[in-house]
């Protein structure tokens, strides 16, 4: 089969590997339809996220139909159309009952302290073969997939794999309740969705700072408010918007590899632009900029919910500012599993469509192009789906 695979810091090709293959009893063989670029397939590519294997399968989003299951996956049938949450949880273990899939004792081959367990990530993950190819081995099949209903398309469930749960989860993570003033920090896909999810949890109102025009214009088309961090500074006009308070929650959907302003208000002596080539990450950097503008922006005692991707050895944070204004910080990778159900509802229900938020389709073929446009941060790209069928 045909899969985006990784072979080193900046090197990833488009191979033929063997077609997956059922290796437990839990296992389920999965044909893919659609398929999708993340931000955090970026930071494999760039080298932020330390210890990737080569030979890696990449991705972590996928929608698919059912095409042989393990002997103890009694739920699902050859056939079945299903979405795959992006981290891998067992269903049995206390932390799966209790909702929290990311911290599974059971799925990660690196034992129980070693964290989450997603497709298409690092050694410290698994490593599990990811998404971006023909086929896919799903382990623990019986919780990790969900059967998508026929008036779903796959479009729509390709967006509730990893980034609709992910928004979902940083509101969450922030807080959000009934009348809040919200800000997000990126308009990128997930930023999008966070605007979404605040509002569906109850926000008053939500402001959106980044310097991409186009992102902004879509955040605008969601009725929040927007910030241009290249022509002016975030902080200021936050709070200045807030009458002088800040807002009671912050949402930072961005990460390790924010695009730092080069010039503008918001620019800081000594930052750098971030390179689209995407040079290595080094423990010890400065904090990032959206974190330190997190922590200043939100009205004391407020909530701050990161869901932007911060790798192991990641240790500046501005915890003495943090501490003097009594800020709850909240933060983590996804429980996918424990809010799929629910966002799927919506979209069934037609309260949300997200088919408006994927800019571009793509082959499988042009696969490698899609990942260093996107890296550029190309006007316009947003959200892109590889269509595999």
């Amino acid at each position: 089969m045909k899969a985006v695979v990784w072979h080193g810091t900046g090197d990833i090709r488009l191979d033929d590997v063997p077609d997956p293959k059922i290796q437990e009893p839990t296992d389920a063989i999965i044909r893919i339809t659609r398929s999708a670029i993340c931000g955090t397939d970026l930071h494999m590519v760039r080298g932020t996220m330390p210890g990737m294997v080569e030979g890696t399968v990449l991705g972590h989003e996928a929608v698919g139909v059912v095409l042989e299951v393990g002997d103890a996956v009694r739920g699902f049938s050859v056939g079945d159309r299903v979405v795959v949450p992006s981290t891998v949880g067992c269903g049995t273990c206390s932390y799966c009952r209790a909702g929290y899939y990311a911290q599974c004792d059971t799925a990660n081959p690196n034992g129980p302290a070693s964290g989450t367990c997603f497709f298409g990530g690092p050694q410290a993950t698994g490593p599990v073969d990811g998404l971006q190819a023909e086929f896919a081995r799903i382990p623990y099949a019986a919780t990790t997939l969900v059967r998508i209903p026929d008036e779903v398309s796959d479009d729509q469930a390709i967006l509730l794999s990893d980034i609709f749960p992910t928004s979902w989860f940083g509101a969450r993570l922030a807080e959000v309740g009934t009348g809040d003033t919200v800000v997000v920090l990126g308009a990128g896909i997930v930023g999008q969705l966070a605007i979404t999810s605040a509002k569906r949890q109850g926000a008053g109102r939500v402001i959106v700072v980044d310097g991409n025009r186009s992102r902004l214009d879509t955040a605008r088309a969601q009725n929040a408010e927007t910030v241009d961090f290249n022509s002016e500074d975030p902080v200021a006009v936050v709070k200045d918007l807030t009458g002088g308070i800040g807002p009671d929650r912050v949402i930072e959907a961005v990460g390790i590899d924010a695009e730092h302003p080069s010039s503008g208000p918001a620019a800081k002596e000594g930052e750098q632009a971030a390179s689209p080539s995407g040079e290595l990450w080094k423990p010890g950097s400065a904090p990032s900029l959206t974190l330190r503008w997190a922590v200043e922006m939100v009205a004391k005692a407020g909530s701050i919910g990161i869901i932007g991707v911060f790798p192991p050895g990641f240790d500046r944070f501005p915890i003495g500012a943090a501490m003097n204004k009594n800020l709850t910080l909240r933060m983590g990778n996804c429980n996918h599993r424990r809010y799929l159900p629910r966002l799927l509802d919506l979209v069934l229900t037609g309260v949300v469509d997200p088919i408006p938020l994927i800019t571009q389709h793509e082959q499988p073929t042009a696969a490698i192009e899609a990942y260093k446009s996107f890296d550029l941060r190309e006007d316009g790209w947003l959200k892109t789906v590889l269509e595999v069928a």
